[in-house]
């Protein structure tokens, strides 16, 4: 069975560390989960970090160092976009 080099070297390498976006802290959870179903919709895997024990510090939203461009990118189109968008997307899926 051959293996990919490409795939290996991805693996190797710190593409793959989970850091926080720059756009990516918020004071609120809803808004967190959103940036996450934006993320998680365009296949960017993510995570919510937020402290139990101090809610206002507010939550963090974490994806990969590789794909962080592409995940400020979606992010600021999403907010560009506007409450309208979201809401026509979602009757869309309805039909």
């Amino acid at each position: 069975m051959a293996q990919d080099p490409a795939q290996d070297e991805v693996l190797n390498t710190h593409a793959l560390d989970m850091i926080t976006l720059p756009g990516g802290s918020v004071s609120s959870e809803m808004e967190a989960d959103m940036i996450r179903g934006v993320l998680n919709s365009n296949d960017i895997p993510s995570i919510v970090v937020a402290s139990e024990q101090f809610p206002n510090l507010g939550f963090e939203v974490k994806v990969p160092r590789g794909r962080v461009v592409e995940a400020e990118t979606l992010i600021a189109e999403a907010r560009a976009a506007g409450p309208e968008a979201a809401a026509e997307a979602e009757a869309e899926s309805e039909r």
